[in-house]
């Protein structure tokens, strides 16, 4: 059985990503950017993408890549879940990679792998892997058609856009249009993307490219959770041995002493679920069981722990200046995104044969 412990070199990235993100992602500038018209942060994306070449973790070195591999490429998505960082890293080296190592694409891998272009696979960020895909249609070689909730649209230099020839097609940004959408998470925007005569490349097929790209967006996924879950559990402990009531810890207390160890065992297993898809997806043993039990688990996690942190906080964590109003909303968005907890135990059931009567 692989070793689901991280190795050094993964606790290096981990350290080298969290310091970064500690020096340039303060919670107090991530809020200031939701209330902005520009909430993604393109510095730090590029500090990220070009300065450490995080955006071409899973690309191979041959195009320009790391040539590293999914649990690399979770441990990144840790720390940016811990810090709900404003940066297109889930969509656009991981979706949008894997979407284009689907159709072999090496032209369009070697612009994502430099980090300096942003690419967006254009299908809404709440379909689950298998789930029917909308399309738009191949008319007299343009694109025509319009595709809603697409994650971090926005910032995407090139749309990877299936169509109803059973073609996926590589779209510049801005021979779309691009409409802003309500989301409850301001950190991963959505958009509705209008097709209007847009001309395309393309790139394969869409439905084996889409399919491999949202199983290994919601594998990872679980590793964005795990980090949301571990930094609530780790700040609200914290907070709670700082605040006094009675001349004594708040954490002291047994009530509040079995709700953090039950959120705790909780944040462990979630580890273990998420480690365990991420490295499914590096092997490719067993990926479709194992990526659809860490989704089953990761979501209602995440949210708990979440909802735990801004209770156990008090009227602080009510305020828009605390963070915690941040993680409990990409918990929320997550929770969503990429198939719910309850699709993929359908899809469980389906896999080991435990259907419903």
């Amino acid at each position: 059985m692989t070793d689901l412990l991280y190795s050094e070199e993964e606790e290096a990235l981990r350290a080298a990503v969290r310091d970064l993100l500690t020096d340039h992602c303060a919670p107090a500038e991530v809020i200031a950017r939701t209330e902005s018209a520009a909430p993604h942060d393109l510095a730090l994306w590029t500090s990220l993408a070009q300065g450490m070449g995080l955006a071409g973790l899973l690309i191979p070195e041959s195009l320009g890549g790391q040539g590293a591999g999914h649990r690399e490429a979770a441990v990144v998505l840790e720390e940016l879940g811990r810090a709900v960082a404003p940066v297109p890293y889930l969509t656009s080296a991981v979706v949008a990679t894997e979407a284009l190592l689907g159709c072999g694409d090496g032209e369009l891998l070697g612009k994502l792998a430099t980090g300096r272009t942003i690419g967006v696979l254009a299908v809404g960020l709440h379909l689950a892997p298998g789930a029917a895909v909308p399309v738009v249609r191949l008319e007299g070689g343009t694109l025509h058609g319009e595709l809603t909730g697409i994650a971090d649209a926005a910032v995407a230099d090139v749309l990877l856009v299936p169509a109803d020839d059973g073609g996926l097609y590589a779209v510049a940004a801005d021979a779309v249009t691009r409409t802003p959408q309500v989301s409850l998470d301001l950190t991963r925007p959505l958009a509705t993307v209008t097709l209007d005569g847009a001309p395309g490349r393309r790139l394969g097929d869409a439905e084996p490219a889409v399919r491999r790209a949202l199983r290994a967006a919601a594998g990872l996924l679980a590793s964005e959770q795990l980090g949301l879950a571990d930094w609530a559990l780790t700040e609200t402990v914290r907070y709670l041995k700082e605040r006094k009531q009675f001349n004594r810890p708040v954490g002291g207390f047994q009530a509040l002493k079995h709700r953090l160890a039950q959120l705790w065992l909780e944040v462990v297993s979630l580890r273990a679920a998420a480690r365990a898809a991420a490295d499914a997806l590096a092997t490719g043993e067993d990926t479709d069981i194992t990526v659809a039990v860490a989704q089953a688990y990761a979501a209602p996690v995440a949210v708990r722990a979440a909802e735990e942190a801004l209770q156990l906080h008090g009227g602080i964590g009510m305020t828009w200046e605390h963070p915690v109003h941040l993680c409990l909303k990409r918990a929320k968005a997550d929770s969503l995104a990429h198939g719910t907890a309850g699709a993929h135990r359908e899809a469980l059931a389906e896999l080991v044969e435990l259907r419903a009567p």
